[in-house]
């Protein structure tokens, strides 16, 4: 038995849990509450995607069936003999099998095999066990279009039913819809839920819901609780509810549930669960939760006790979930979002909240934005060590809404000075911080990745935002990622309020130069949408929009609207897409952007050149007192040499090191390779006691003369390139 069972029901990912439960689990922890957590989704995947499973399937009797469903089923056999060794290949347990599904005739090929031919190009260069990942993905998602047809028209493997979920602002639909019979994938479903609450016997259900795609499935499995075990209490948290339901006002949503809680789930759920667990009546006290009062919905807030720190919550526990289980696929050939779906990635948080907090198209008027902290790098790493210990897994995905440049140093630092092996990738802002010697010292800690809002690549446009950035810094700051070994993925945006059609022709053009010049390797472009909590969605007037909205009793998030430039920026989404596909891949640059587009666009008025001008910069001799200085590198081996010039002779020394990719040497006078010594030892990232600029300076001059000539000089310069970082 245990007191709280936590659920997050189907869909969300295939290769990793998303981690709502896995927080709320490590908080209860900390109280000694017994909480047990389960990823539904998955579990309903791997029971549909198995030999018995398949052959079940193949069993329901279905009136629509294509030429394409049609050849599925007549291969119905292989798919049910192919199934668990496929399933288990892409679990990483059966890695032989790669070559098996790369000779060809092994797995039954329907219509996503289609696309072979215009994707082999872009796979060309992939490794036998990434084309066999996807081949093995082609083949899941034929299965998946069969059952989209002829068995439940919501499937979807990152999503179910997710159009019903959707800025649903009556809840008429979705309530008409769980009136109907239970689904193929539904029975499935309750099968496995029913199995697991008598085995857990909880007090409490929780259904943590992220997104829209979850959300009909929580309802179905709280009915169905709700039917068959009337002592449970249920409750709902998670992204869904925190930006879509604060405006809840339809009671019939607590036919389903009985609790449903807001923004950061922590001390909501535990005065949920006092609620539920005590014995004899008393006067409720909530934080951020809706209940049914009177048979009216009731929001109550009226407890003094303040949200725990995130210092209080404790690591993220990931026991009870399948960690062995989860299947690594690769859909398309784009390099960011194969680590999104490939791979099992332990995920934490540097800070709760967005330390910029101002774009303009962002939930900034919400807790999970706006309420900025931190988490100590220490306490950052401590966690981490204790994930790798309890999984396995060194792979770290931090799922901030914007990692502050100043604690990702100081994660760097830590794990560096703890000697960790760990590979890892985050959200940011392309800030000036992200100097040439921050992201060295992120590529040295292991860090692989980092995504970034590029948004609309027009000055106007990012200053209308308040994004904070201009393009020729994103441009200086990618480059500088790049030039370090680490990744960059940009979000793209078009269709934002007052954006014109030269804006976004414009716009493309210097997407096409960043990846032209290889400073970006990944993008997605997305089309502007209004968000109820977003400055733009508060204040439509100020943006040239006109909002189009309807009487709002259940979700309330996505707004439609007009924008008053009368643009239709949807004609644009085919092109820039199509471009960016080829982009990515390296090629089409010299093609005219008109190419793309099946309608007249303006020329673009952006030089051709005018990214490489971004990247061109003088020497920079600054010197900041303040910023610190540590050494990566090793201890170099020493040697003695005697240098003549004009009759005179003096006392050299010559420093070889050693990386891992090369040999160097410098050579300074005696004195100052002495010196300068004794302070790559002074200021290894093992040391206790950390040096500023200022310092070492101060040391230098009461023996030597010109600083700043030494500091600046050719050797130094050698060594600034190889590991001595100024931060």
């Amino acid at each position: 038995m245990k007191d709280i069972l936590i659920i997050t029901p189907p869909f969300t990912q295939l290769n990793t849990p998303y981690p709502a439960s896995a927080y709320i689990k490590g908080f209860l922890n900390t109280k000694s509450i017994e909480s047990f957590q389960m990823d539904l989704g998955i579990e309903v995947i791997l029971e549909l995607f198995s030999k018995k499973g398949l052959t079940d399937l193949f069993q329901v009797d279905s009136n629509s069936k294509s030429e394409n469903s049609t050849r599925i089923y007549s291969l119905k056999d292989e798919y049910s003999k192919t199934i668990d060794s496929v399933v288990s290949f892409l679990q990483g347990k059966n890695q032989s099998l790669a070559r098996t599904i790369c000779s060809g005739n092994f797995l039954p090929e329907a219509s996503r095999f289609n696309q072979l031919d215009d994707m082999e190009w872009a796979f060309g260069n992939m490794g036998m066990q990434d084309k066999a990942k996807h081949l093995a993905t082609l083949y899941l998602e034929d299965l998946s279009d069969y059952i989209v047809e002829c068995i439940d028209e919501n499937f979807g493997f990152s999503r179910y039913a997710e159009r019903l979920g959707r800025s649903a602002n009556s809840f008429d639909e979705l309530y008409l819809h769980l009136q109907k019979q239970p689904t193929y994938i539904d029975r499935i479903t309750l099968k496995i839920l029913k199995e697991r609450i008598n085995e857990i016997q909880p007090k409490l259900v929780c259904f943590s819901v992220p997104f829209p795609g979850n959300l009909y499935s929580a309802f179905r499995c709280a009915q169905f609780i709700k039917s068959n075990f009337p002592n449970c209490k249920i409750a709902m948290g998670g992204g869904f509810p925190n930006t879509e339901l604060r405006e809840l006002k339809d009671e019939r949503v607590f036919e389903f549930f009985d609790f449903i809680s807001l923004d950061d789930g922590e001390l909501p759920l535990e005065l949920i669960y006092n609620s539920v667990s005590q014995t004899e009546p008393a006067e409720d006290v909530f934080k951020r939760t809706f209940i049914l009062e009177n048979e009216k919905v009731s929001y109550k807030n009226n407890t003094t006790k303040p949200d725990y720190k995130q210092s209080q919550v404790g690591t993220p526990d990931y026991s009870d979930l399948l960690l062995d289980k989860y299947i690594s696929v690769i859909e398309i050939a784009n390099p960011m979002h194969s680590l999104w779906s490939d791979g099992r990635w332990n995920k934490l948080t540097m800070a709760h909240g967005c330390y910029w907090g101002k774009c303009t198209f962002c939930d900034v008027s919400l807790d999970y934005i706006k309420l900025y902290e931190p988490v100590a790098a220490k306490t950052i790493v401590d966690r981490m060590e204790a994930l790798i210990l309890q999984t396995g897994e060194t792979g770290f995905h931090f799922v901030d809404e914007a990692a502050p440049p100043a604690l990702m140093r100081e994660v760097a630092l830590e794990i560096i000075r703890r000697k960790l092996v760990v590979t890892w990738w985050t959200n940011i802002r392309f800030e000036k911080s992200f100097t040439a010697d921050l992201t060295y010292l992120l590529k040295e800690s292991g860090c692989i990745a980092v995504s970034g809002g590029l948004e609309v690549a027009s000055d106007r446009l990012l200053n209308l935002i308040q994004k904070g950035v201009s393009v020729a810094q994103v441009a200086q700051v990618t480059r500088n990622f790049t030039e370090s070994g680490i990744m960059v993925h940009a979000y793209l945006m078009y269709g934002y309020p007052t954006q014109t059609i030269q804006e976004t022709v414009d716009s493309l053009e210097m997407v096409r130069q960043m990846f032209e010049l290889g400073i970006i390797q990944s993008g997605f472009w997305h089309q502007f949408a209004m968000t109820a909590h977003s400055p733009v969605g508060l204040n439509p007037e100020e943006f040239g929009v006109i909002p189009l909205q309807n009487e709002i009793s259940f979700a309330n998030n996505d707004i439609n609207f007009i924008d008053k430039t009368g643009i239709d920026h949807e004609q644009f989404s085919y092109g820039l897409k199509k471009s960016l596909y080829n982009f990515m891949h390296g090629m089409c640059f010299d093609y005219p952007l008109q190419d793309w587009f099946d309608f007249k666009i303006p020329n673009t008025k952006i030089a051709s050149d005018y990214i490489y001008s971004c990247l061109e910069k003088d020497e920079d001799f600054s010197f900041k007192p303040s910023a610190k200085v540590f050494w990566l590198g090793t201890k170099p081996e020493v040697s003695s040499f005697t240098k003549s010039k004009k009759g005179m002779s003096w006392q050299m020394m010559e420093l070889t090191f050693q990386t891992k990719t090369n040999t160097f040497q410098i050579a300074l006078e005696e004195d100052k390779a002495n010196w300068l010594l004794l302070l790559l030892n002074k200021i290894s990232v093992g040391k206790e006691v950390v040096y500023t600029q200022q310092q070492i300076k101060s040391e230098f001059e009461m023996d030597f003369e010109d600083f700043e000539l030494f500091w600046f000089s050719k050797p130094i310069n050698q060594l600034r390139n190889n590991g001595l970082l100024v931060l």
